[in-house]
């Protein structure tokens, strides 16, 4: 069987047009080319390779179009805005290539001050009878410097392009990298996402503690302010462990408001491993689980989120979606946007096209008119 490995993103917009993501996520419709699938490599190829060989490619384009694209009248219907790249170009190398396979944004990152070679390998295992993915990769990239050459000989209006930021491991000050990273990318970042949760830089995670994500994002929220005048305001969201307890996300979820953050992503992926898996050899791999296993976990997370912020902050939702209904379930549980990635490992790109068209038939089904009429559905009294 053939391994696909794309960071393919689906985004919804939010519900309001005065909302700070809600603007970012506009692009114009009539510069969108075609829906495009890329097919990598095969199973013999481990998946850092396929990456690798993914970016070689890059520069002379690698998109292929995909057979069956939903209308531009039913995506109109419901949902506009509905793709974006997502932790597939650590290295910003290739924006431009992956936003013309129809894209709204990419996101690039997790990018970090200095270089940073990530933790040995292998550091990437596919759980297949699970439909999961444990990754161990540790913010492996080049470094902030030759992303933002990158980034700045893109052309202005080349599309949206936002900027997944994170600490060097062996970094002295960790908020310090995060603020570094602020007044760096500001220039060339449509949006920042704050990256405390990743399983795989040790104490990464403890910035979710209360006193330290308040201190932190209150000098992140300040750089970002002290830049706008030249760069204009760049939305901030925080992405956040689905293995937080229910008090740290109370804790979490007050920051966030008293900082004003821009929206929440829920949730990286978990360091637990769930009885049912099957790969028991595999699952003792350390790292974060992502895929299907997360799904309930996950989900359960963002409607518990999606209470605690009474629907008033823009949540993206993430784990373990692989099919239109799961989607739907997350939209219904609180979030403006979802984003999939590890299903199109075993599912490739098809799967975008199938999710789309299983949405629309689900929104239907129930009477919304858009997605946006759809958040928080779960939430509202019958």
């Amino acid at each position: 069987s053939q391994a696909i490995l794309d960071a393919r993103v689906l985004s919804w917009r939010l519900a309001t047009e005065s909302d700070p993501v809600q603007a970012l996520l506009r692009y114009d419709e009539d510069r969108r080319p075609p829906t495009s699938q890329l097919v990598l490599a095969n199973r013999r190829n481990g998946p850092e390779k396929v990456m690798q060989m993914a970016f070689e490619r890059a520069p002379n384009g690698f998109v292929n179009d995909v057979n069956e694209v939903i209308s531009a009248d039913e995506l109109a219907a419901s949902a506009r805005e509905y793709k974006l790249i997502a932790g597939f170009d650590k290295d910003a190398v290739a924006p431009d290539a992956l936003l013309r396979f129809g894209f709204g944004f990419v996101e690039v990152g997790s990018l970090t001050p200095r270089p940073q070679l990530g933790n040995p390998r292998p550091r990437v295992f596919r759980l297949e009878s699970d439909g999961g993915v444990i990754n161990r990769l540790g913010f492996n990239n080049g470094g902030a410097a030759a992303a933002l050459a990158r980034l700045s000989a893109r052309p202005r209006d080349g599309g949206i392009v936002g900027v997944n930021i994170g600490a060097n491991k062996d970094s002295v000050d960790r908020t310090e990298d995060y603020v570094r990273l602020i007044e760096t990318f500001a220039p060339v970042a449509s949006y920042f996402t704050v990256n405390v949760s990743s399983p795989n830089t040790p104490g990464l995670r403890s910035l979710q503690q209360a006193s330290a994500l308040d201190e932190l994002l209150s000098r992140v929220i300040e750089a970002r302010d002290g830049v706008k005048e030249r760069t204009g305001p760049t939305p901030v969201l925080v992405k956040i462990a689905p293995d937080l307890t229910l008090p740290e996300l109370d804790d979490v979820v007050g920051v966030a408001r008293k900082h004003r953050v821009d929206g929440m992503i829920v949730s990286n992926t978990t360091i637990s491993r769930p009885s049912a898996l099957r790969d028991h050899e595999r699952a003792k791999e350390t790292g974060g689980l992502s895929g299907a296993p997360l799904l309930d976990a996950a989900t359960a997370v963002l409607r518990r989120m999606y209470s605690l912020t009474e629907g008033r902050l823009p949540l993206v939702g993430v784990g373990g979606i692989a099919s239109g209904a799961d989607a739907y379930a997350k939209i219904k549980a609180g979030a403006s946007l979802v984003q999939v990635y590890s299903a199109l490992v075993y599912q490739g790109t098809g799967l975008v096209t199938r999710i789309n068209r299983e949405l629309i038939d689900l929104l239907k089904r129930d009477g919304f008119a858009s997605v946006a009429d759809a958040v928080g559905a779960d939430h509202r009294v019958k």
